[in-house]
């Protein structure tokens, strides 16, 4: 029974990264830009859930009407810079990189390199908890999940069903064929790069549900959340949620078989076994029709 407690609760905490991972994928899976400044956005997202959340009476839940539509603004400029300036794949990765530690800092000056969490008052969150059998998880972690579950269904929906979903994914596959059939991919792109910063305002607000932050924690993010998307498949929707709940029901079950500290290693085995077998990730994703 711990061994299953362990591995469920893993795999609702791997739903988290699994939604931080979903903006990523997607951008690099569709517009080819590896944005790790969304790292940064996720951050700015849960500070400015514990900025708003008790000062406007708004609570954690009811910040997302203030740091979804700002984030979505935020990956929306974000992108047009990289499409502006035609920034290729290779210079993405190093430019968000750079606009990730400019975030970091700005986050360093205006809210210190303190802990920083939700009072307990306006987090009721973080003390209750869900029974199901002998079974306990957090209140948090499921939450996590749902909210996980939501935005994939809806994203899957969207890319699949949908006149604009199915010509993002056109032009993921051939720009130039896309573009010569009269696909506006810049306007898609913004909506697509927005949307990335409103799934990172939801990630944010859900991560201060669970405990502290720390304007190192962006950092903390990159490898884990790399893992899933590489595990999941670059632009695989589905494949990015199943990922991140196999990456932390392992990382649980290793946890309390093993020890803590083995997780990362097991992680990053499966990542590197997965680019030498599975390049194209371990779920398959469909064409787009």
């Amino acid at each position: 029974m711990e061994q299953i407690q362990a591995a469920v609760s893993g795999a609702l905490q791997g739903s988290l990264f699994a939604l931080m991972a979903l903006g990523l994928s997607l951008t690099w899976g569709f517009l080819r830009v590896i944005n790790l400044a969304h790292f940064g956005i996720i951050l700015l997202g849960a500070y400015l859930t514990i900025e708003l959340a008790g000062p406007t009476g708004l609570g954690p839940l009811g910040s997302l009407l203030v740091t979804v539509p700002v984030l979505f603004v935020a990956g929306a400029v974000v992108h047009l810079v990289f499409d502006r300036f035609e920034v290729s794949e290779l210079n993405s990765l190093l430019i968000s990189y750079g606009l990730l530690i400019v975030i970091i800092q700005v986050v360093q000056n205006v809210w210190s390199a303190d802990f920083q969490r939700l009072p307990g008052d306006i987090n009721p969150y973080a003390t209750q908890s869900v029974r199901i059998g002998d079974l306990i998880f957090p209140l948090p972690t499921v939450m996590a999940a749902l909210f996980a579950l939501v935005l994939v269904v809806a994203m899957k929906y969207f890319l699949d069903k949908t006149y604009a979903g199915r010509a993002l994914q056109a032009f993921g596959q051939d720009r130039e064929i896309a573009s010569a059939f009269g696909i506006d991919h810049r306007m898609l792109g913004l909506l697509l790069a927005g949307a990335s910063g409103a799934t990172a305002a939801i990630a944010g607000m859900l991560f201060t549900l669970r405990g502290t932050v720390t304007p190192d924690s962006a950092l903390e993010w990159v490898g884990l959340v790399f893992a899933i998307v590489i595990l999941g498949g670059i632009g695989n929707v589905a494949g990015t949620l199943w990922a991140g709940l196999l990456v932390g029901a392992v990382s649980g079950l290793v946890a309390i078989v093993w020890t803590p500290a083995t997780s990362p290693l097991v992680v990053f085995t499966l990542v590197v076994l997965a680019l030498i077998f599975r390049p194209q990730g371990l779920f398959r994703r469909k064409a787009a029709h």
